[in-house]
């Protein structure tokens, strides 16, 4: 039981990003990705994308969100603050 509990709380804080189809602006199939939350990184839209389209290839339409910090602007190496807004329109190739 308490190792079950343990599994739900990692995912829970973890979380993953998440793929969504879109149409862009131009007719085409793409997708949006969502890698927001604390737990969570650019790098995070970035690997979703990769994994989500078909021999990984895709360019990046557009990003919306809280910027990557500079290195001097973590707090013992981790971004710590508020929650954070990443998302990712991508078509792939």
């Amino acid at each position: 039981m308490h190792k079950t509990l343990a599994v739900l709380a990692v995912l829970a804080l973890g979380g993953c990003a998440t793929a969504s189809p879109t149409v862009l602006k131009n007719g085409k199939q793409g997708l949006d990705i969502d890698c927001s939350g604390q737990a969570m990184s650019w790098d995070s839209c970035y690997q979703k994308a990769q994994a989500s389209c078909d021999g990984g290839d895709y360019d990046i339409i557009g990003t919306d969100g809280t910027p990557q910090p500079k290195p001097s602007d973590k707090t013992l190496g981790a971004d710590i603050g508020n929650y954070k807004s990443r998302s990712v329109t991508v078509m792939c190739k």
